[in-house]
């Protein structure tokens, strides 16, 4: 089989199809495993850039995300694909599947930018305002931001759960007015129906998930309410015992919305479902244990045809852990899957040109 025959069946093939790691058949077993698994990741050291995103509040100063770029030389820079990586809920820019990608964009060539949410990365101290499901103007102004600065080409953007909520949101407000410059989309394990997955995360066999957010969360309350008295000097953090108790006390209070019901629809990126007009890759596990997406939701992205909408049985929460390959493939399924749906249009231009050429 010549090359270019094989490059025309690989482009053809994907995406592989997603078989778990024996021992890992849960979709418990798979987030945990995803979370705690350890990497061996060699990636440089970043060039910072903070982007303003909102003026002064309350006598403030302006609230600021603070991104981790990583360019390729200057020489080709505007030409490859910039991925612009969002992390989930009470992540950053230093999360595991935040930098596994980064290594895998690296070593294919593409410009890299991690982003944080406004306070996460250890930021609290630039972000007078907090970071909630519907901030995405945020990634708007990274992106108008980066493009600005580098006079970039394409750009892509990643996001996992919560950022897969903001980055398709962001797309789907833009529909075809989007910037030119932005080619693909792309969420894993994306938190589009806000409510229902809320109240998933509260049933008992999520509450060690459900915990955990909570403990971080409140505890970058009181930071808050230390660094910015004036705005959170009277948050209460006492009698919050579910995920929906802080988006009504704390999110809805102080991000502008009428309670936690009307924040869940609100920001919601399946309304949005329909109106994404650039390329758009979704992954989502059907053993998600929290993350529940309706039926209208998975309806509106599968008459999309925008929308490539990969749905497997088993995979858990922004895990996805196959059978690793030594030396090959680390097993990271999702990974791999977004980086080869972001290079296929390269890759067929490649292929044109060679078939061309050889015609």
């Amino acid at each position: 089989m010549t090359e270019t025959a094989r490059s025309a069946e690989a482009i053809q093939d994907w995406p592989e199809a997603f078989v778990p790691r024996r021992w890992l058949r849960s979709g418990h077993l798979q987030t945990l495993a995803g979370n705690f698994l350890p990497r061996r990741l060699q990636i440089p050291e970043p060039e910072p850039l903070l982007v303003e995103v909102e003026g002064p509040v309350a006598g403030y100063g302006t609230t600021q995300v603070l991104c981790h770029c990583h360019w390729q030389p200057p020489e080709v820079r505007r030409e490859r694909l910039t991925v612009v990586l969002v992390h989930g809920l009470e992540g950053s820019s230093s999360s595991q599947y935040i930098l596994g990608n980064t290594a895998r964009a690296l070593r294919a060539g593409l410009n890299v930018v991690r982003m944080n949410m406004r306070s996460c990365g250890g930021t609290d101290e630039l972000s007078p305002t907090i970071y909630h499901s519907g901030r995405s103007g945020d990634v708007g102004r990274v992106l108008e931001a980066i493009v600005a600065r580098q006079q970039l080409d394409a750009v892509a953007l990643v996001g996992y759960s919560m950022g897969g909520n903001l980055v398709l949101k962001y797309a789907g407000e833009q529909g075809s007015a989007a910037p030119a410059e932005l080619k693909a989309v792309v969420g894993v394990s994306p938190l589009m129906d806000l409510a229902v997955s809320s109240a998933a995360l509260h049933e008992p066999q999520n509450r060690i998930y459900e915990w955990h957010f909570l403990r971080n969360m409140l505890a970058r309350v009181r930071r808050r309410k230390a660094l910015y008295p004036r705005i959170y000097g009277d948050a209460r953090v006492s009698g919050i015992r579910s995920l929906r108790d802080f988006d009504e006390e704390i999110v809805a209070r102080y991000g502008g919305f009428g309670g936690a019901d009307d924040y869940y629809y609100a920001v919601a990126s399946s309304k949005y479902a329909a109106l994404l007009e650039r390329p758009t890759l979704i992954v989502h596990s059907a053993d998600d244990p929290f993350i529940r997406m309706l039926e209208p939701t998975r309806a509106a992205l599968k008459a999309n045809p925008h929308v490539t909408f990969v749905e497997t049985q088993q995979g858990g929460h922004c895990a996805f852990l196959s059978h690793p390959a030594r030396g090959v493939d680390d097993g990271r399924w999702a990974e791999k899957t977004l980086l080869a749906f972001l290079l296929r249009p390269v890759r067929a231009d490649v292929l044109e040109r060679e078939l061309s050429h050889g015609s």
